[in-house]
């Protein structure tokens, strides 16, 4: 990325509702060829090493759009920003470059963080109602599991987004929490 451009960064979890960095602008924003997924294994903010949550990542998908955030950050602000960002996102995510395609038409070049199935954390591929279970039972010290998946589904409603792999979760989620009540 040419340093006398500004930098945009694209959010598509809890970047789309727990902003926790400076930046001049936001835009709802998408991209192309990836689909989200609660295939991460978060041991540092919605779990432990010894129990892990799920959080979010991308996975190559074609013919498939991304809805989040684009936040564009003041070139004096890029250096910490992306030092805050690493750290933020260490539990396995690494930075990549992509294409954003902004709300208001624009498409800017810009960075994501995303998982790999390479790293450490990855849990992979579950049934929706496995991801249930284990985002139900799962909590750290950022909050529980179910706190990262019902902010992350209200933002992304918010836009008008809804994402169907979050949506399947929340039915397994819903169906659950309707047997406890009539239990």
């Amino acid at each position: 990325m040419l340093s006398d451009q500004p930098l945009w960064i694209f959010g598509y979890g809890s970047l789309v509702w727990r902003v926790d960095f400076p930046h001049v602008e936001v835009q709802p924003a998408y991209i192309e060829g990836w689909a989200r997924r609660f295939w991460q294994g978060s041991p540092d903010h919605r779990g432990y090493p010894h129990r892990p949550g799920r959080v979010v990542t991308l996975i190559q998908e074609p013919d498939t759009i991304c809805w989040g955030h684009a936040y564009r950050i003041a070139q004096n602000q890029t250096a910490a920003v992306l030092d805050h960002l690493d750290y933020r996102e260490q539990g396995g995510y690494d930075r990549v470059d992509i294409d954003i395609h902004l709300a208001s038409g624009e498409t800017v070049q810009g960075l994501t963080y995303h998982a790999t199935n390479e790293n450490e954390h990855f849990l992979g591929d579950a049934s929706a109602r496995d991801i249930a279970e284990h985002i139900m039972s799962a909590q750290g010290p950022s909050g529980t599991n179910l706190e990262y998946l019902l902010e992350l589904a209200a933002a992304l409603r918010n836009m008008n987004r809804a994402d169907p792999h979050i949506e399947e979760i929340l039915i397994h989620i819903e169906m659950d929490a309707q047997i406890q009540r009539s239990s």
